[in-house]
């Protein structure tokens, strides 16, 4: 997966954070779900607008970095 597709950072959005591109959601928000104990399918209950490859780069693009 090429997490770059999904993820990009714009200094007029949350400040210049990495965020899923089209959105103001950003990698850190998700991983800070994950690490909470929420679940993808959670997530994406909460978040329909969101898709599991996007969660799915947050983790990669996490690893990466």
């Amino acid at each position: 997966m090429d997490y770059q597709a999904y993820v990009s950072i714009d200094p007029e959005i949350r400040f210049g954070r990495p965020c899923l591109t089209g959105t103001r959601i950003s990698v850190a928000d998700v991983l800070g779900w994950l690490g909470n104990g929420q679940t993808i399918p959670e997530i994406l209950e909460d978040f329909p607008e969101l898709t599991q490859q996007q969660i799915q780069a947050c983790l990669l693009y996490g690893k990466l970095s």
